[in-house]
């Protein structure tokens, strides 16, 4: 939502012929002094997130490092800018552009998915050895070690770029605070965090590993520290009580206005809001709940009515339910947040959430209003509206089993529903509606949608099927296809759902397996694999599942479907799979043709009206009427 690597990979040149560095890890005492010689004949730096292995080709997201700056003193102390500062998680970094790269303030795209991905589902905060965040006397999370000013931990952000480097030639290394040791190519994985110097932009001569301390002097990073760490609270509740009417407030870093550990606390007309607060660790943010605003954890049930929840920090989720046993039942009540990776309500570690009638607006990138993360959990929910406007930020984005009931869900700027790995979407008398953009966000480089259910291969999600259901309500897509499906076997059940595809060239459905550019498989493997019913479903519009992938597609009840279905070749020219399109049309349902359509099989006990096209089978049959 297996234990994690410890490496948080980030590769940093420091070769002085060169004279090149990633400023974002140097300081500016330890600049070496660069000659116009020295420059040109320098390779490029490109820094990056790996995002897929095949022999010695890797392939990068690219983004670059940036250094948490703490002032002197405690860094635990709340750090609010003065009037017309710049907040210290705003401050840009300072960047020397290698050849070949833009600095930071050319590159301003947005950060990437929602799933920027990692390898290792979180530990549970019960007291078991190895299982639990190390605790103070008075229950708290240890306070973090006061760093020397301007030199907080280095995390790594996204651009929304990709690279691909050949390293058969290219010598690793690996650095730590104990030094640097060889490396070699099995030292790379998915996942990892890299810069390449790569002479011709392509092969790539050296490597380097490095591995960073997390806030607690982990090893983690952008990467995830390795244990569970929620960072502090400004204010705990740790007793069973009940409060109404109270305010929390949260301006400092990798902090929780309020968290709820362990008790069974009620709370009516509560306030809320982090209107600041860096986060150092992004997965830390999003698996365990630092920096939310409200944080619910160590097996407490929490009881939210009539409340305002805001905040305005990056990682600054609005209401976090994590761990086995953590409850959170939350009711008629408003959260809005402002920045990236700062959903509305978050269940991950196998926490519950039950919400009703809420509010939820999201404005950053990777900000789903209904959101899980690694180890999922159960989310259910009823009635209410909940909108993101952010790229990557769908409306409900499940690693969990997620339950939606007579809501209005909307992405303005994304897909609408995403289902990750061996989890499930469930919608019940639901509108929704998404506008994913084909140019912003990481994912419409793979494909522009306004369903996608897929397996990442990151390790926030099991491998398994996945389970997409929707009965009555309403479905939307202003962009793309309506559904897709890429490296993982679904379960797609559709039943009386008002469906609309306003992209007159967007498939209905597409079936596909996709290039591994995002680290979503092995190209030419990684096909997917639908069991598709429609009952008493009108459908309309083409289908299509490629060369690699297979469709096993069900019209029962009173369906209608108009349009064409076709088997496509792979683009990667995997090998074929045997079954590509099998249809079944029960009793009274019924086809319609719009175009020539090539399957594996047909059953045919409803009705099809051909409409002077063709209907062709895997063993030469033409169909016709």
């Amino acid at each position: 939502m297996k234990p994690i690597r410890l490496l948080a990979c980030v590769l940093a040149l420091f070769a002085g012929l060169t004279g090149c560095a990633n400023q974002s890890n140097l300081a500016p005492d330890n600049e070496p002094e660069q000659t116009e010689t020295a420059q040109a004949d320098a390779a490029a730096a490109y820094t990056g997130q790996v995002t897929s292995i095949e022999d010695a080709t890797i392939t990068l997201a690219l983004g670059e490092l940036n250094q948490l700056q703490r002032p002197e003193g405690d860094p635990d102390q709340n750090q609010t800018p003065k009037q017309g500062e710049t907040p210290p998680d705003e401050r840009e970094t300072a960047t020397a552009a290698e050849p070949g790269e833009t600095t930071e303030s050319e590159q301003n795209g947005p950060e990437g998915e929602e799933t920027e991905k990692r390898d290792q589902p979180p530990e549970k905060p019960e007291g078991q050895a190895g299982e639990s965040m190390p605790q103070d006397g008075d229950g708290e999370p240890p306070a973090r070690p006061a760093d020397e000013a301007g030199a907080g931990p280095t995390f790594f952000t996204e651009n929304g770029e990709t690279a691909t480097f050949d390293l058969s030639e290219a010598t690793v290394t690996v650095e730590s605070a104990d030094g640097a040791a060889e490396g070699s190519l099995e030292d790379i994985a998915v996942g990892d965090i890299l810069t390449v110097e790569a002479q011709d932009g392509v092969k790539a001569q050296i490597v380097t590993i490095k591995v960073l301390d997390s806030p607690q002097g982990q090893p983690g990073g952008f990467g995830g520290s390795g244990t569970v760490n929620q960072g502090t609270a400004a204010h705990t509740i740790d007793t069973d009580e009940q409060q109404s009417g109270t305010s929390y407030t949260s301006t400092g870093d990798d902090e929780n206005a309020l968290r709820i550990d362990g008790a069974t606390v009620t709370l009516d007309g509560i306030t809320v809001d982090k209107p600041s607060g860096a986060s150092s660790n992004t997965e830390d943010g999003d698996f365990y709940g630092m920096n939310a605003a409200l944080l619910a954890t160590d097996g407490a049930n929490v009881t939210i009515r009539n409340a305002n929840i805001t905040s305005a920090a990056q990682n600054g989720n609005g209401v976090f339910s994590y761990g086995e046993g953590t409850v959170v039942t939350i009711s008629d009540s408003t959260i809005a947040t402002q920045a990236d990776h700062s959903g509305g309500i978050q269940t991950t570690g196998g926490g519950t959430t039950y919400a009703h009638n809420l509010t939820i607006h999201t404005q950053g990138d990777s900000s789903a209003a209904i959101r899980s993360d690694r180890g999922g959990g159960t989310v259910q929910v009823e009635q209410g509206s909940y909108t993101t406007t952010g790229y990557n930020s769908p409306a409900v984005y499940s690693t969990a089993d997620i339950t939606v009931q007579d809501a209005t869900l909307t992405a303005v700027n994304s897909e609408a529903l995403v289902i990750e790995g061996e989890n499930a979407i469930t919608l019940e008398n639901c509108t929704v509606t998404g506008n994913m953009s084909d140019t912003q966000g990481a994912s419409s480089e793979v494909n522009v949608h306004n369903v996608m259910i897929y397996q990442s291969m990151s390790g926030d999600a099991e491998v398994g099927t996945s389970a997409f259901s929707m009965t009555g309500g309403s479905l939307t897509g202003a962009n793309g296809d309506l559904f897709y499906v890429t490296n993982t076997h679904c379960v797609l059940e559709l039943s009386g759902v008002a469906l609309e595809n306003q992209d007159p060239d967007g498939y209905l459905l597409l079936v596909s397996g996709n290039d591994a550019s995002r680290g979503w498989g092995e190209a030419g493997a990684n096909g997917a694999q639908v069991d598709f019913t429609a009952r008493d479903q009108q459908l309309e519009g083409e289908i299509a599942v490629d060369t690699i992938s297979s469709l096993n597609m069900v019209l029962t009840g009173a369906s209608n479907f108009t349009g064409a279905i076709n088997i496509i070749e792979n683009d990667q020219g995997g090998s074929a799979a045997a079954d590509n399109a099998v249809v079944t049309i029960e009793s009274g349902s019924t086809w319609t043709l719009t175009g020539n359509s090539t399957l594996t099989s047909l059953t045919n006990n409803g009705t099809i009206h051909f409409n002077g096209f063709t209907i062709t089978l895997a063993d030469g049959t033409v169909l016709s009427e």
